[in-house]
């Protein structure tokens, strides 16, 4: 029997490039993500709706993401979202700030 995710606290400084980092991948509807980034991070990851479909307008107010009605793989209507150019270039700088902040917490950690 598998383990259950564990919600993750940690997350809402990273959702908005969890999602960007995965719709750079491919266009996916709202529970499309959260099943990209439960599977990928071996169901460490717990998004919950509450979290998602709000970054999501959040993502697309800020022009980083478009999205428009059209149909799953099932034939059920979704919005699919996909990541635009000022989405990929704030990816970048998201990726960047990720990166430095990692870092300094394993110098911290005594983990580097």
């Amino acid at each position: 029997m598998g383990r259950k995710p564990q919600k993750n606290d940690s997350l809402p400084g990273s959702l908005d490039m969890l999602i960007l980092r995965t719709l750079s991948r491919r266009d996916l509807h709202g529970y499309g993500i959260l099943q990209f980034l439960q599977q990928s991070s071996n169901n460490e990851l717990l998004i919950e709706e509450g979290s998602l479909y709000p970054a999501l307008q959040r993502l697309e107010l800020n022009g980083w993401i478009d999205g428009a009605w059209g149909l799953t793989p099932n034939n059920r209507r979704a919005r699919i979202y996909k990541i635009t150019a000022a989405g990929r270039k704030q990816l970048v700088v998201e990726t960047r700030q990720y990166t430095k902040l990692t870092l300094a917490i394993a110098r911290v950690m005594g983990t580097e």
